[in-house]
């Protein structure tokens, strides 16, 4: 089942996006996704620190 996500603070670092929003529980998360196409990296993390190194260290395989 998908969810339908409001992010704020949104920003690009190269091809990935990072961006925070709420769960379902109310807890704040954020979530760094590629915009490549055929790449299809996308991962939640607990801290806006490590989705944004995540987007820093990313390399496409595509």
């Amino acid at each position: 089942m998908t969810a339908y996500r409001r992010f704020r603070a949104v920003t690009r670092i190269g091809p990935v996006q990072v961006g925070t929003s709420y769960d379902g529980r109310g807890r704040e998360k954020h979530t760094a996704a590629c915009t490549a196409p055929r790449c299809g990296f996308s991962a939640d993390y607990d801290s806006r620190a490590a989705a944004e190194l995540a987007a820093r260290t990313h390399r496409c395989k595509a």
